[in-house]
């Protein structure tokens, strides 16, 4: 028997001699009642002592791969190499016909030169040393026992004083829900509020994650148009239990829910006995003057989930998120978060405690805001220099990212420009993946968050190129 054994494993050589075995009953090389060459020979064989490979083999036979024999020998077992086949050639466990997505995107393997892909913020802006200094802080002070499934309560305190001086939310403590991010929050919500077979509705366009979320609870995601004023509450569907919604900065066009939209989809909700989801997911980020009110501010009737994170606010790394719950669902939420991981890092949510209560937060947005309205500036410019022949910039003032559409009559494959971009080095996002169904009119989400100033011009001007020919082509 050819047996290759890789004395780098990082198990030790013990370990290798065992893998290699296994490996040779999973691909048929060994099968059910072949003799394991004695101990001596395979060991002059691969290079090794015989302690080392006798080892091994005890390891197989303590786990039922092999079986040895008194004066014959060492023998694989009848059970050894179909539980290793099984795992490789038969279907085994699968999940709900709710979890059969497309694959689930993951960190990019390979990152622009220039990336204007949306949702990324600028690590470079971010204070480590500062972090550190307060992360290893707590790492030396935590005690190591289970923290408060609701959130670490300094954690809570803070939050709820950050909300009100970025928000002007008047919230305690006891309706803040730390989370491990939006996605973490919305998932908690889902669990509390709907069961499989239920209807949630949906912006269309809208967060394409939201919609794989609802599907894998056995949701029914009913996508509701976006117009210039925001979610058409007109067309929500009457049965929908809950509405998830961006109405400070709609997800992807950027467009503002108006107020009196807001007080419909408020009055809706009432109407409906539904729940309203508002994810406020960069709010930190506006360029204007006066931030638009959230919905939150406008319930009196405890119907509005208000969601944020600090991954766009810090760094996505990082993890953090909240839920204000109002008073009926926060039994609920808080039990679920302890039944899904029990709490996040204590001594990481102890960190971000002191970073916000020492101003730090703040300051770090102030920075970070100053650099990212450059760079705001900078997109829409460019749209206009550059890419007005063929998109129609969607006004937005907040954030990090802008919106396009094609404008009426152009032909072109975004999803096409978008790949030849990419390898030219330069990332784009296409519109299309924002909507559930086909997309009435396609076009380019362009984020700002990664690229600096000074690159925006150049790339976009060579985004322009790529569209000239390929409009010239078509």
């Amino acid at each position: 028997m050819d047996l290759t054994v890789r004395l780098d494993h990082p198990g030790g050589r013990t370990a290798a001699v065992y893998a290699a075995l296994v490996g040779a009953m999973t691909d048929g090389r060994l099968r059910p009642g072949d003799r394991l060459p004695p101990t001596r020979d395979l060991a002059a064989q691969v290079g090794m002592s015989r302690t080392t490979v006798a080892a091994a083999y005890d390891r197989l036979a303590a786990e039922g791969y092999v079986q040895g024999r008194v004066g014959s020998g060492t023998f694989v077992t009848e059970a050894a190499v179909p539980s290793v086949r099984r795992t490789q050639t038969a279907a085994g466990a699968r999940p709900r016909r709710d979890w059969s997505f497309e694959p689930v995107p993951i960190a990019a393997e390979h990152s622009p030169a220039i990336d204007l892909r949306v949702g990324m913020p600028d690590a470079s802006l971010f204070p480590f040393d500062t972090w550190r200094r307060l992360l290893t802080a707590e790492m030396r002070s935590s005690t190591g026992a289970y923290g408060d499934p609701a959130g670490h309560p300094p954690l809570r305190v803070a939050v709820a004083a950050h909300l009100g001086r970025s928000r002007s939310l008047a919230v305690s403590a006891d309706e803040v829900v730390v989370t491990d991010g939006a996605q973490h929050a919305l998932d908690l919500i889902c669990r509390v509020l709907l069961a499989p077979g239920d209807v949630a509705a949906v912006e269309d366009p809208g967060y394409p994650m939201a919609r794989r979320l609802l599907a894998g609870h056995g949701v029914r995601a009913v996508p509701t148009p976006v117009d210039a004023e925001g979610l058409v509450v007109d067309r929500l569907p009457a049965d929908a239990r809950v509405v998830i919604a961006t109405p400070s900065h709609q997800y992807p066009t950027g467009v503002p829910m108006s107020l009196a939209r807001r007080r419909a989809l408020i009055t809706w909700a009432e109407r409906h006995d539904a729940v309203i989801v508002e994810d406020d997911y960069d709010s930190e980020f506006r360029y204007t003057t006066r931030p638009l009110e959230p919905l939150h501010a406008l319930d009196d009737t405890g119907r509005v989930v208000y969601v944020g994170t600090f991954s766009t606010s810090m760094v996505p790394a990082l993890r953090l998120g909240y839920a204000l719950a109002p008073v009926g669902l926060r039994p609920a939420l808080v039990a679920a978060r302890q039944m899904s991981g029990w709490h996040g890092a204590v001594a990481v949510q102890a960190a971000l405690a002191r970073f916000i209560d020492e101003g730090l937060l703040a300051r770090h947005v102030r920075r970070a805001g100053a650099a990212y309205a450059r760079r705001h500036a900078a997109v829409v410019e460019g749209v206009r220099a550059e890419l007005d022949p063929w998109f129609e910039l969607v006004p937005s003032s907040a954030g990090l990212h802008v919106c396009t559409t094609l404008r009426a009559g152009v032909r072109l494959d975004v999803d096409e420009l978008v790949r030849m971009a990419m390898r030219g080095g330069i990332g784009l996002e296409s519109l299309r993946p924002a909507y559930a169904g086909p997309a009435p009119r396609d076009g380019l989400v362009l984020g700002y968050g990664a690229v600096r100033s000074s690159a925006i011009s150049g790339a976009l001007a060579t985004v322009s190129e790529l569209v000239r020919r390929s409009v010239t082509a078509s």
